[in-house]
């Protein structure tokens, strides 16, 4: 009996402990959402012990965020902030030597300065600036002896361009006002700069050999988004000659490397082995000195986001989108066979090789982690070992949702797959009220994760709602007949996915059927202008940067690539496939709408341009349907300013709370200036 008392006790006291701890925590914020750093670029030192990345932070003075570049020993000790330039750094790069590290940053408060490249000591003090480049620098590599540093810069105007430019004889042509993007590298002792290559095409990225005589490289005609289908992979010597071109395609590629020997070129294609456009992301092979490609791992569904050479070339490592997850994948070139390196509820991004190490590095992001760096010793296999530290507060101070894969039948009968959010204070049995948010792409997935700013779920569920997020017909990681269900008509199953996830939780008793919202940004605002002319089962709706109208969208957008295979070819064509275009544009059909909805979309956005709101809100608002049009100044297609990403999540849980709840709800503020993150 006294053994089982102290048991008894014992038990208690863990429970009573628990139970305080689950109380200290608290629900997040808006706010709090936003004030979320970023993690990006983690670089590993040459030996190993160290680690470079940004880290990125609100600045609610400065009504944005600024990034910086930090250290911190590979056992998570010794982190320190090694720049503090007040507009921010990126891209980190070691030294081969590991002595000291390139990045690009803009030091100058002249608004017309570019950004340049500077070095600084891994010991610290002050940076050196080694480019005065006129149109600025990215994508930095070094050379393999550390004597120079690689980029991309974009060409000058001429002379009398920039006299026009005084003159304001400034009159442009449209879609022609670019200027090509080309190949420098700098000696990092003298800061002279070298052009690697010239002519009238672009370079759009590349990729030094691990031997440093050779070039992979991306080259198109333009660096317009639009032109991605024309370019092409090539290789070149590293001085820029002998160039010559892998690829003859009408698809893009992406990720062009050369293999340890450079005998091989590896790069990834949104196409399939016969280079037909609109199927899962995946890996080619081709010979580096020209011939037939090879496409691996036809029959993998998942979707390829990145991929690299191993240390000795004979597989090839990779990151894939498998639906509600991104695992890390390993197969051989000869063979194919195919190894999964991590498994877990969670996804994956920051994705680094070092071949000199065999080791990975890459963030981890999962329920209430948003992204901490990872290394993966490659060759042992071994579990990834937590290096930073930057989240951990997350779940220390806040209550935050349960997350859970779900899957349902489609209207057709195949299996869909989505992500359900728990409530807070969620109790078994009860019906709760629903927001449903729609990815964009729409080829892309949602992910097990820790959520952005944008989709508010730790809001939501804190305030009762239950969030659902459907990874409908269209999206990728699910094999390429899933993906291309939108091919030739682009709402076929989507939207009926959608509403057959709906009422699945219905079904099980999750979801109160009459208190439902819909949202969704660029294509997920696509789908919600398709949802409400659907049904008119949910009570309000947001539908950020979203199109309404595919005829006038092909035109407006700067990328029309994705939508001809969606409607079957161009809307100004010889027998144009008007009506297939018509036939899915949600504007056909506006005159059923009867759900409140919000129209939101930034002033600069190029993708899915301010007039494709317009023509929804006036389509609404002349039909007599309870809207508003919002319009952020100055944000291009996602917006970045601090207090409009505030305004945005305020005015749609206004929105929702009173059309689907009927209760008010209390904007919340800004931090005051010395509250700034």
């Amino acid at each position: 009996m006294r053994n089982s008392t102290v048991v008894t006790a014992g038990l208690a006291a863990i429970l009573f402990c628990g139970r305080i701890e689950a109380e200290s925590k608290r629900p997040m914020t808006i706010v709090d959402l936003i004030n979320v750093p970023s993690i990006s670029d983690p670089q590993l030192s040459p030996d190993g012990t160290q680690l470079l990345y940004t880290l990125s932070k609100a600045d609610w003075e400065k009504n944005k965020r600024t990034a910086h570049i930090w250290r911190t020993d590979t056992d998570g000790s010794n982190v320190i902030r090694m720049t503090n330039g007040k507009n921010g750094e990126s891209s980190p790069r070691w030294a081969p030597d590991g002595l000291q590290f390139a990045f690009i940053a803009k030091r100058s408060d002249d608004e017309d300065a570019k950004r340049q490249l500077f070095l600084i000591s891994n010991s610290g003090g002050e940076a050196k600036q080694i480019t005065d480049h006129k149109t600025g620098v990215s994508n930095i590599q070094w050379s393999t002896d550390g004597d120079y540093i690689y980029f991309l810069s974009s060409d000058s105007k001429s002379e009398e361009e920039k006299k026009r430019d005084e003159l304001e004889d400034d009159v442009f042509a449209f879609d022609e006002n670019y200027k090509q993007r080309h190949l420098w590298k700098v000696a990092v002792l003298s800061g002279e700069t070298t052009r690697i290559t010239e002519g009238d095409f672009s370079i759009t990225n590349y990729r030094l050999s691990r031997d440093g005589t050779m070039i992979a490289h991306h080259r198109g005609p333009n660096p317009l988004y639009d032109s991605a289908a024309q370019n092409e992979v090539w290789v070149m010597s590293v001085d820029g000659s002998n160039a010559l071109q892998i690829t003859d395609n009408s698809v893009s590629e992406s990720g062009a490397q050369l293999s340890p020997d450079n005998s091989t070129v590896l790069f990834v294609s949104f196409s399939n082995n016969e280079f037909e456009f609109y199927y899962n992301d995946n890996i080619f092979v081709s010979p580096a000195k020209g011939g037939k490609h090879k496409l691996l791992l036809e029959e993998m569904p998942h979707e390829v986001n990145s991929a690299t050479w191993s240390k000795d070339g004979a597989n090839i490592l990779f990151t894939a989108n498998t639906g509600v997850r991104t695992e890390f994948f390993s197969v051989s070139v000869k063979g194919e066979k195919l190894s999964q390196l991590t498994k877990g509820d969670h996804s994956l991004r920051n994705f680094r090789y070092h071949h000199g190490l065999d080791s990975i590095v890459f963030g981890i992001s999962d329920q209430s982690n948003a992204g901490d760096i990872h290394i993966l010793e490659n060759g042992r296999r071994s579990k990834p070992q937590k290096v930073t530290t930057v989240y951990d507060y997350l779940g220390q101070q806040f209550r935050l949702p349960k997350q859970e894969a779900i899957q349902w039948k489609g209207a057709d009968g195949v299996m869909v797959e989505g992500l359900l959010y728990y409530p807070l204070d969620h109790q078994k049995g009860t019906a709760y009220p629903l927001c449903v948010q729609t990815h964009g792409g729409p080829a892309a997935s949602d992910k097990f994760g820790f959520g952005r700013w944008s989709k508010y779920v730790e809001v939501l569920t804190s305030r009762g709602w239950m969030v659902f997020k459907p990874n409908y017909r269209g999206s990728t990681g699910y094999g390429d007949d899933y993906l291309r269900d939108m091919v030739g008509h682009y709402y076929h199953q989507s939207h009926l996915d959608v509403m057959t996830g709906v009422d699945h939780l219905i079904e099980k008793g999750l979801v109160n059927g009459d208190r439902m919202v819909k949202m969704g940004w660029s294509g997920g605002g696509h789908m919600t202008n398709k949802i409400i002319t659907h049904t008119d089962r949910f009570k309000a709706a947001s539908s950020g940067a979203g199109a309404v109208n595919w005829i006038s969208m092909y035109g407006q957008s700067d990328v029309r690539i994705y939508r001809t295979p969606w409607f079957g070819g161009t809307p100004w064509q010889k027998d144009a496939p008007i009506d297939v275009y018509w036939e899915h544009s949600p504007l056909k059909d506006i005159w059923k709408v009867t759900t409140p909805t919000l129209v939101l979309v930034g002033e600069n956005d190029i993708r899915v341009p301010m007039p494709q709101s317009v023509e929804l809100y006036r389509a609404l608002k002349s039909n007599g349907v309870p809207t508003h049009l919002y319009v952020a100044p100055r944000e291009p297609h996602g917006w970045r300013e601090l207090r409009h990403e505030l305004f945005k999540v305020n005015v749609e849980l206004d929105w929702f709370e009173k059309h689907a709840l009927g209760r008010d709800y209390l904007w919340e503020e800004a931090p005051s200036i010395d509250q700034k993150s």
